[in-house]
């Protein structure tokens, strides 16, 4: 079984940074991807970074050149640097983590709540 805890949400004003953690732990096999979704009230998850065994990152187009996406492999912890933050990036932020054999476990969440 494979926990991921979230860390790093709060509440930051329009144009601050925040960094979120998520630390995986348990028996972790072959990891496909982890990734950062958030969802907002009212809206669906979406998906806003991933990052790939091989070290590649995907990022949804709203966040491109805004938010980081990394990983420490020596921790099992994933990381997602969140710069010039908008009030549209308000929202509950997941972690996730896909294994090769397509199992998925989500984190409990982390608000993040940014003010105009």
């Amino acid at each position: 079984q494979v926990q991921l805890v979230e860390s790093g949400g709060g509440l930051v004003q329009s144009g601050g940074s925040l960094r979120l953690s998520c630390a995986a732990s348990g028996t972790i096999f072959s990891i496909n991807y982890m990734g950062w979704y958030r969802q907002a009230p009212g809206k669906q998850r979406e998906l806003v970074a991933a990052i790939f065994s091989s070290g590649s990152t995907n990022y949804t187009d709203s966040v491109k050149g805004r938010f980081t996406i990394s990983r420490d492999n020596a921790k099992n912890t994933m990381y997602l640097q969140m710069n010039s933050l908008k009030p549209d990036d308000t929202a509950v932020y997941y972690c996730n983590l896909v294994t090769k054999n397509l199992y998925t476990y989500w984190g409990q969440g982390t608000q993040v709540t940014v003010s105009s």
